[in-house]
């Protein structure tokens, strides 16, 4: 194989920017790659070239001499990409757009002042969470690869991280698809003159049903459930069927159908590939950063699909602005009708909000619809609208690990994706179980506090700290660069220098300070369930520290030496670029 220079700095970056280098081949930027007998030119930028086969042996090329060393690589599977660049975007979307933003937000907002909660929120997103959106698409899209094998371009010690990602991915799936089947539950019941959460005629009511809404005259006291409240707990759930966690109960069996029609469809779409006081900052600092949804892998993935020279940038502000735009839309919705049932009821707006989470969803909302005009017709929408919201995330959660096990095995599995891909969704279903039980709602709201919170937030600090502090904010910042003609302001250095790391830092350390006391329903959690679910938590961010060891451990040298193998990059950064391919050495 020969290699022929080009003759001029202005050639090599023409050629990068020109059609070419959304071709069959690569640039690769990092470390020599050893074994290739042509010699190599040598040239300032760090890039060296030599011709692939396709290209044919006339096709001729020159760098200017200077000091790296470059080597030609063939690479006949080449990585898919969008087939175009709003297929990324919405996905980027329907992955940020999730329920969260139609129940979480509007809580949050409420607990917390109201509108005086808006000014934290878009502090933190600000200074926050978009920095860190920002950075993780661009990760994914310069690097071009998955969660977990991304590392060896970065700072191979930390590779537990990817891992730990694609744990805390499957506790996210054992319980967020439960709440999707909850709303096919709602969505087929609602095919039917009249919804059957209106009445306190059913088998499953009680005597405490109160239907406030009726023409007849009734008082609504303390010890009245609405029909709502009662279709949800004691025939969708069924969890007066349960003592607690300690008691589950038997699994419910249309709860079961609903989640197997839930995870078809899941497969069949991946299967082919791709008050003012601290704690308004503590949950205005914590809602931004789960509702962009950094950490999890996703932004890595569904970047690495990009073109090279996509503006991630652009495509960071758009996403956190629809994002943000949703949630306060979201609350405007919910704080109507709160105002109207507390009105109805002749109650404080806190005691109809008094239970959190999916209850809003399924109770407030519902009840909301069914004393609308053509409320079938609406409920439908509604539940089908829920549904949508849930799988784009639960697709893109899943295409997280996904990418990260067939970048990481591609030997293994490059071949065989639909089978990787039916194995991860069957696990997901046994995994989903335990939260299909009569007690189910106790777990779905123990994994939620405890298995992802937390977690999630110690891994995105130290995926933080690993990308700015030791593979290096000006080596970052040089990698966007390249891609996108211009490199990151002082304000994205300061932020993801400084700011979004000891924003992470605060939120973890106020939740270790002041872990929440749960509550569900009537139905407080023993003391023995929070330790439970900080082992849960505890149990994906492990895989940090223990690589960690592993990777000393199996490096040969003294620990210096180690330690500095650990953080220099082993692989090159491939780069798409024409008939060439160019490594950094």
């Amino acid at each position: 194989m020969e290699t022929t220079p080009l003759n001029s700095q202005k050639e090599l970056t023409a050629y990068m920017d020109g059609e070419d280098c959304q071709g069959n081949s690569v640039l690769q930027k990092g470390v020599p790659v050893p074994g290739d007998k042509a010699e190599s030119s040598q040239i300032s930028n760090g890039y060296s070239a030599v011709p692939s086969p396709s290209a044919g042996e006339d096709t001729q090329h020159s760098i200017p001499a200077a000091t790296t060393t470059l080597v030609a690589e063939v690479h006949p599977g080449e990585r898919e990409t969008w087939g175009k660049k709003v297929d990324f975007l919405l996905s980027v979307i329907g992955y940020a757009v999730d329920l969260g933003n139609v129940w979480r937000f509007p809580y949050i907002c409420y607990q917390n002042g109201g509108g005086a909660f808006l000014l934290p929120y878009t502090i933190m997103a600000v200074f926050g969470g978009i920095p860190l959106f920002y950075m993780e698409l661009a990760l994914g899209q310069y690097h071009r690869n998955g969660c977990i094998s991304i590392w060896r371009k970065i700072c191979p010690i930390f590779k537990g991280i990817g891992y730990a990602i694609c744990i805390i991915a499957f506790y996210i799936a054992s319980y967020y698809n439960t709440i999707m089947a909850w709303a096919l539950y709602y969505l087929i019941s609602s095919f039917a003159a009249q919804l059957p959460w209106t009445s306190c005629k059913n088998s499953w009511n009680t005597g405490n049903c109160t239907n406030y809404f009726s023409e007849d005259n009734v008082t609504w006291t303390l010890h009245s459930t609405s029909p709502a409240e009662e279709f949800y707990t004691r025939h969708v759930l069924q969890i007066h069927r349960s003592k607690g966690l300690q008691d589950l109960g038997g699994i419910s069996w249309q709860l079961a159908l609903c989640i197997m029609l839930i995870f078809t469809i899941i497969y069949f779409s991946i299967w082919k590939g791709v008050k003012t006081s601290g704690k308004v900052w503590v949950d205005a600092a914590a809602q931004i950063f789960f509702s962009l949804g950094p950490g999890f892998g996703v932004l890595l993935a569904f970047a690495s699909y990009n073109k090279f020279n996509n503006n991630c940038y652009q495509d960071a502000l758009v996403t956190s602005v629809v994002n943000c735009m949703t949630s306060f839309v979201s609350g405007f919705v919910i704080f109507t009708v709160l105002g109207y049932m507390a009105e109805m009821r002749n109650e404080d707006v806190s005691e109809v909000a008094k239970d959190a989470g999916p209850s809003l969803l399924f109770i407030t909302y519902a009840e909301a619809i069914a004393n609308m005009p053509a409320s079938t017709f609406f409920a439908i929408i509604f539940f089908l609208m829920l549904i949508s919201l849930g799988l784009d995330s639960t697709f893109a959660g899943l295409e997280g690990v996904i990418t990260a096990v067939l970048d990481e095995f591609p030997h293994i599995w490059s071949k065989r994706r639909e089978w990787f891909v039916l194995s991860v969704v069957i696990t997901c279903f046994f995994g989903s179980l335990i939260t299909l039980t009569f007690g189910g709602a106790y777990v779905v709201k123990l994994l939620e506090e405890f298995a992802t919170g937390p977690a999630v937030l110690t891994v995105a600090l130290i995926e933080a700290i690993a990308v700015y502090w030791f593979y290096g904010i000006n080596q970052f910042c040089s990698d966007v660069k390249e891609m996108l003609g211009f490199s990151p302001g002082w304000f994205w250095r300061i932020c993801w220098v400084a700011i979004s790391p000891l924003f992470l830092l605060f939120i973890i350390c106020s939740f270790l300070m002041s872990p929440p006391q749960l509550r569900l329903f009537q139905y407080n959690y023993p003391q023995w369930s929070i330790i439970l679910g900080y082992c849960i938590g505890t149990s994906s961010f492990v895989c940090i520290p223990m690589y960690i060891t592993y990777r000393l451990i199996i490096t040969p040298g003294t620990l210096k030496e180690r330690l500095i193998k650990g953080i220099t990059p082993e692989t090159p950064t491939e780069i798409p670029c024409g008939d060439i391919h160019l490594n950094a050495v």
